[in-house]
C-alpha cells in the first residue's frame, strides 16, 4: 500500500492491488497530453539537520510533462527537468553551499531529470510511478505514491489536473556524501531526504 493508501469498508486490510485496480472514472475523463505549470507547482524537499530539526527548501525553475491514460494507468508517463541553480532553501549560504562542488555542482551538471518507466493504478484516487532519477550523472530508481486531486477548467479556460506525492531517497545513492560530525555524534544532515510534489498540469491544447 502506498502513503496514499487506505482501509477498505470494513475497516480491515487494504485495497485492490494494483494488478487489480478499477478504473478510476474521474481519470478516465481527462485522458491526454499535459504541461506541468510550474507557477501554479511545489517541487520540494526536506532533509534532516544536525539531528534536531528539518530544513524545507525546493527548486524555483523547472518544466515537465505528462501523459495520462486514464483507462490503462500503466500506459501512463512523466518527465521532469530541474534547474539545480534555481535550489532555494531560504538562505544564500545554505543555497551557495548545495551548489558547490560539495553537492550538487551546478557548473557541471545543471540539470536534475526524472523519466517514468512505470506506473500503477492502486485504487480510488492512489498512483504510483517509478522512475530514472538522474543527479550528478549519476542515475537510480526512485519511486513515488501520488493522490489525484481531481481535475477543473480555470478561468482562462485551460484544463487541469492536480496531484500531490511523496517519496523518499538516501541522497548517498547519487554520490551526495558530504557530511560533517558532530560533537555530541551524529551528523549534521541526514542521508535520507524526503521529496513532496504538488503539482499542477495544464492540457495541451490540440
Amino acid at each position: 500500500m502506498g502513503i496514499f493508501g487506505r482501509k477498505n469498508s470494513a475497516g480491515t486490510g487494504t485495497t485492490t492491488t494494483a494488478a487489480t485496480a478499477p478504473v478510476n472514472p474521474a481519470l478516465a475523463a481527462v485522458t491526454g497530453e499535459y504541461t506541468i505549470d510550474a507557477s501554479h507547482s511545489t517541487l520540494g524537499f526536506v532533509a534532516r539537520h544536525a539531528m534536531v530539526t528539518n530544513v524545507k527548501g525546493g527548486f524555483k525553475d523547472f518544466s515537465g510533462t505528462l501523459h495520462l491514460d486514464g483507462t490503462d494507468p500503466a500506459r501512463s508517463t512523466a518527465t521532469l527537468d530541474i534547474a539545480m541553480d534555481s535550489i532555494d532553501t531560504g538562505s544564500a549560504d545554505r543555497d551557495g553551499h548545495l551548489k558547490s562542488a560539495d553537492f550538487f555542482r551546478t557548473d557541471e551538471f545543471p540539470t536534475m531529470t526524472f523519466r517514468s518507466t512505470k506506473a500503477e493504478a492502486l485504487g480510488g484516487d492512489d498512483y504510483r510511478i517509478t522512475g530514472d532519477l538522474t543527479i550528478l550523472g549519476t542515475t537510480k530508481p526512485l519511486t513515488i505514491d501520488l493522490e489525484f486531486n481531481g481535475s477543473a477548467k480555470d478561468p482562462f479556460g485551460n484544463e487541469r489536473v492536480g496531484f500531490e506525492g511523496k517519496a523518499e531517497l538516501l541522497r548517498s545513492e547519487w554520490g551526495l556524501t558530504w557530511n560533517a560530525a558532530l560533537e555530541t555524534g551524529g551528523v549534521l544532515v541526514s542521508d535520507k531526504i524526503k521529496l513532496v510534489f504538488d503539482v499542477s498540469a495544464i492540457r495541451n491544447a490540440g
